[in-house]
């Protein structure tokens, strides 16, 4: 089925999705794909491995993440997402200026999460194909399917906090709010298969009031944890519960 979507368009019912906010502290990112060691050399122009793409499920299924590398601040966009069967193909694009100003990207080089939803159709209980176009760089990223999925793609999200792994002790967390006050990681401790995300809490910031998706990547280390069942704790930042890690 070819029907091209959106990002988060399918996922959204009673709020206005401000999706071009991929959060920038290594973790927040509600968009986010490939990038540049030099983040002045164009999308998708590497001369090292950072252009091989990883990838999440995320929203019980209804959403996907593609994680890239590049410049904390200018996080890329999901520009047009389609697809044929388990087949699904993204296009992610340099995120748009606010003004009139050319936006400036700091020079580090951090794993960044764009978050898409997946068109009607696709069954996430099922293996995913994402078949990912960003500037020149072309690349397809496996999904395994989750049978607990229970999220329909094309129906409206519960706003709850989810996650996913994409490599070896690291994560990308989904969680919901005001594209404006993105989660600020404080700490992050893990053992075996639980572990503790605490967030700054900053009762003086002023946010919008907006609802929009946040990604926000966690790094435990590939030996501090057991990704095979691992609890994580959310705490502080407004973001109190649990989330059991998928993939």
């Amino acid at each position: 089925m070819a029907s091209p979507t959106r990002v988060i368009a399918a996922t959204l019912s009673a709020f206005a999705a401000a999706v071009l906010f991929a959060g920038c502290t290594i973790g927040p990112g509600a968009t986010a794909p490939e990038s540049t060691s030099d983040p002045s050399s164009g999308p998708g122009q590497s001369s090292d491995d950072s252009d091989d793409l990883e990838g999440a499920l995320l929203d019980d299924g209804r959403m996907f993440a593609v994680i890239t590398w590049g410049s904390s601040t200018c996080v890329p966009q999901v520009d047009q997402v389609a697809a044929e069967g388990q087949t699904v193909s993204v296009t992610l694009v340099e995120p748009a200026p606010e003004g009139e100003d050319e936006q400036a990207c700091t020079a580090d080089m951090s794993p960044r999460a764009s978050v898409g939803a997946l068109p009607e159709g696709v069954d996430p209980t099922k293996e995913v194909a994402l078949q990912v176009t960003y500037g020149d760089v072309v690349d397809d990223v496996e999904l395994d399917g989750d049978a607990s999925f229970t999220g329909t793609p094309g129906t409206s999200t519960e706003y709850a906090p989810t996650a996913g792994w994409f490599d070896d002790g690291s994560l990308v967390l989904l969680t919901w709010g005001s594209s404006s006050c993105a989660p600020v990681v404080e700490s992050l401790e893990a053992s075996g298969a639980t572990g503790t995300a605490t967030f700054a809490t900053d009762d003086t910031q002023v946010c919008t009031m907006d609802m929009a998706p946040r990604a926000t990547i966690l790094d435990f280390g590939e030996d501090s944890v057991d990704d095979d069942a691992f609890t994580l704790t959310l705490v502080g930042g407004g973001l109190e519960g649990t989330v059991e890690v998928r993939g």
